[in-house]
């Protein structure tokens, strides 16, 4: 482990200790790290270098809309190797909320994710996308 020694001006120093101290950190090292780690992970993503990721894709949309959820469903199906799992609720009479754990390829998860997210009767959508290494997986039961 290395240290590094930086230099914050009192006003910086002040809302990073406060940033700090909402977000639950015990120390400066560990919010430090996190944010070099969210930000290096983002870079990775954006540039192309992180080539595996998981991802929460979330969307709310109309189930009044006609064939709606079939298409969506379908469209999980057709890409059962991405989507891990789903999560649906109804929120009013016109609108559900689903979540779906992705993982796969960075590139057809984005592109899966603006699939969905344009949709007809899609009305809101996120994705966030966590970069993940390109380790192999064993076969765990788990």
């Amino acid at each position: 482990m290395q240290r590094l020694t930086i230099s914050l001006d009192d006003e910086l120093a002040e809302a990073f200790d406060e940033l700090m101290r909402r977000r639950g950190y015990a120390n400066r090292s560990e919010a430090v790290r996190d944010l070099l780690r969210r930000e290096l992970g983002e870079n990775d993503l954006s540039s192309g270098v992180t080539k595996q990721c998981v991802a929460i894709l979330s969307y709310v949309f109309d189930h009044h809309a006609r064939q709606l959820s079939t298409r969506l469903t379908d469209m999980q199906h057709d890409h059962q190797d991405l989507a891990i799992a789903t999560m649906h609720a109804h929120i009013s009479h016109e609108d559900c909320v689903e979540t779906v754990i992705l993982r796969g390829a960075t590139a057809e998860v984005k592109n899966f994710a603006q699939t969905v997210i344009a949709e007809t009767g899609v009305r809101h959508g996120q994705v966030q996308l966590i970069p993940v290494g390109a380790k192999t997986r064993k076969n765990h039961s788990h």
